[in-house]
């Protein structure tokens, strides 16, 4: 079978075997290409660069991306899982699909990782993922307009008194618990009584916020325009965004105090094809921690590698989520709730802002 074709006769084996973990193969027990479905763009072309290429030739195997978004990798990944005809071996996975997707998803075996539990910091691997990138949603701010006294917290976006201008916030479709934790974190809960949520003084808290967003922002392209262009003052936005806009040498400071953690997985879709190279990626994904550096420093977040820190010049550490100052400053998300209350969340969140 041509490499570039898809590994449709694997379909049977796979789904004898996908209940169960595996550990990390021999390239000699590895088929002849691996199957990977994440986004394109910057951060496509880096994995491919710094873990891809070096996976496939240490293996003898080709890795294939498949550059999708990740809606459509899951409308896509739910059709092949019904019909049995899996194509993907590797998904990208946010921590509520790590919950309210585990129909779909190959049991990781974490004890079978080794590098993953050498390298990774605690909770690199989940039962249904292991940890790729790592950010916040934080604040970033206009430091020409906040010269003296910079916000750092929620309460202090909340403050449009003592930090008065335009604020932007999300409404990116699949993140609709981000804007009301935060508005809870505004009116004093605490970060370990944050979860279950409290949505009715969650949207109470955002009526007071809401005449003063300039701007919801969609994409990340967009929320890094409104920074450049001074078009709020200050922005909830991805850590990795704000990170870049810093580097173009715009005027603009993060807080991490309070900063909901964003992390990406790796998941193994549940009969893909070859769930051993899959495996075997995940490991070798954090066995190099020196390819690690010039990844992050590309794609501006950090992965799950706590030895990759340690190599960053130490002027660079702070910027990541996983640096020990920022580490402990990040909001876990509760995503078994998260995943529980999806439909509800995004209800809620629709009904109010389109009041």
């Amino acid at each position: 079978m041509p490499k570039s074709s898809l590994k449709w006769t694997m379909g049977a084996f796979a789904l004898a075997v996908a209940s169960a973990g595996f550990a990390p193969a021999q390239a000699a027990d590895l088929e002849d290409q691996l199957v990977i479905a994440t986004t394109g763009g910057l951060m496509g072309n880096t994995l491919k660069q710094y873990f891809y290429e070096p996976f496939g030739k240490a293996n003898d195997l080709e890795v294939i991306p498949v550059d999708i978004e990740v809606p459509d990798q899951w409308a896509k990944a739910e059709a092949m899982v019904r019909t049995g005809k899996v194509e993907f071996d590797i998904v990208t996975a946010t921590g509520p699909d790590l919950v309210a997707r585990t129909e779909m998803l190959q049991k990781i075996d974490c004890d079978a990782l080794a590098s993953v539990k050498k390298f990774g910091v605690s909770d690199a691997c989940e039962p249904y993922g292991v940890a790729r990138t790592t950010g916040g949603m934080l604040i970033a701010y206009n430091t020409e307009v906040f010269k003296d006294k910079a916000p750092k917290t929620w309460a202090d976006f909340w403050d449009v008194k003592t930090f008065p201008g335009p604020r932007g916030l999300p409404d990116t479709g699949d993140r609709d618990w981000w804007v009301p934790a935060a508005a809870l974190l505004a009116d004093g809960v605490k970060p370990e009584a944050l979860w279950p949520m409290d949505l009715d003084r969650a949207y109470n808290k955002l009526e007071e916020i809401r005449p003063h967003v300039a701007v919801w922002w969609k994409t990340g392209n967009q929320v890094q325009q409104i920074m450049r262009s001074k078009e709020v003052v200050m922005t909830m936005t991805y850590s990795g965004r704000g990170l870049a806009v810093v580097k173009e040498g715009a005027p603009i400071g993060m807080s991490w105090e309070g900063a909901l953690r964003d992390t990406g997985y790796m998941s193994i879709l549940k009969g893909a094809p070859d769930p051993k190279a899959a495996m075997a990626y995940l490991d070798f994904f954090y066995a190099n921690s020196q390819a690690h550096v010039p990844f992050m420093q590309a794609v501006n977040y950090a992965t799950g590698s706590k030895t990759a820190l340690e190599l960053l010049p130490a002027a660079e550490r702070d910027l990541y989520a996983t640096s020990e100052t920022n580490y402990a400053k990040l909001v876990k998300p509760d995503f078994a709730w998260i995943g529980a209350n999806r439909d509800k969340l995004r209800e809620r969140w629709t009904a109010w802002l389109t009041r």
